[in-house]
């Protein structure tokens, strides 16, 4: 007589914590200061400003925006502010960095205002592959969060996961 196979995955309690879930919805865009710049280097305030006053920031409306120079110039803190101030109306976040830094931005939002008590004193492993743009900061900020209050973190897949912390025994 065969022995019935028993799936111990889908019976364990471990809760599987996937950031995807939590990816921010909205069109990001990347923002490169250097066509404002003569020559892509020098930043003239006059002329700035006039671009700025002129250009058509309704495009931005809902969006994620990350500053950023593909250039070497050196862009003072109000270059950004300007421009913040304007895309204040209609951009959802502004930040100056890559898209990189502005996914970290919205997850570390995200991250800070979730709700983990469900996860009290439970073995939680963090879902490693994504479809989704999911930042490595991310991860870290899931561990922040997560580590005072649960049993055990891993990551990766049940059938595959990598052990990453135990809640020492009381």
């Amino acid at each position: 007589m065969a022995e019935e196979i028993v799936n111990r995955v889908a019976q364990s309690k471990l809760v599987t914590f996937n950031l995807e879930d939590y990816y921010p919805k909205g069109e990001r865009i990347s923002f490169d200061l250097s066509h404002w710049l003569l020559e892509g280097f020098v930043l003239r305030e006059k002329d700035f400003r006039e671009q700025a006053k002129a250009h058509d920031w309704s495009q931005y409306r809902d969006a994620y925006v990350a500053l950023y120079c593909s250039t070497d110039a050196i862009i003072p803190a109000w270059a950004y502010m300007l421009i913040t101030s304007h895309l204040q109306e209609y951009a959802k976040k502004v930040i100056a960095g890559s898209l990189e830094d502005l996914e970290s931005h919205l997850y570390q939002d995200v991250i800070e205002e979730l709700d983990v008590s469900d996860l009290k004193d439970k073995p939680v492993i963090i879902k490693g592959c994504s479809n989704k743009p999911v930042p490595k900061n991310a991860y870290l900020f899931i561990i922040n969060k997560l580590q005072p209050i649960v049993k055990s973190l891993m990551y990766g897949e049940a059938c595959s996961s990598v052990p990453l912390y135990k809640q020492p025994k009381k």
